[in-house]
């Protein structure tokens, strides 16, 4: 058996997988929303499936794949340990992010933002606030 990373290095098995994280889909959606031909779709499923990644469900004339958690669930584990390394990291600069955007927001409307005097980048102008309906830039929504 591939491991979850030999599977997932090529990049039509990750799209597939993508799609799928999504909702199941037939060979043919997968064809159309990928773009690939039948054999190809259907040659990365076989490896998909091999690997434990996806079920597939007969329907008529159809056949309707869908992911399957464990695999993702086992990389997961794996990926625990490395967390510690990089999760302070990315807490601290949502920190700074947020101290800056909150800075920023404060400036009066129209107010110059940026560099620093004698700069030759010319000033950018403070973005509107975003209302609960419109997302921050980069805001996971």
């Amino acid at each position: 058996m591939e491991s979850v990373f030999a599977v997932l290095s090529e990049r039509h098995r990750l799209a597939i997988v993508s799609l799928l994280l999504e909702e199941e889909h037939s060979v043919g959606e997968l064809e159309r929303r990928l773009r690939l031909p039948q054999p190809t779709v259907s040659k990365h499923l076989r490896v998909l499936r091999d690997a434990g990644f996806v079920e597939v469900t007969p329907d008529a004339q159809r056949r309707v794949y869908r992911l399957r958690p464990e695999p993702l669930q086992s990389l997961d584990a794996w990926l625990a340990p490395f967390r510690r390394f990089w999760a302070p990291h990315l807490d601290a600069l949502e920190r700074h992010l947020d101290r800056q955007l909150d800075g920023e927001l404060d400036a009066p409307r129209g107010a110059p933002l940026g560099p620093a005097p004698g700069s030759d980048t010319p000033p950018r102008r403070r973005e509107p606030r975003a209302t609960s309906s419109t997302p921050r830039k980069g805001s996971p929504r």
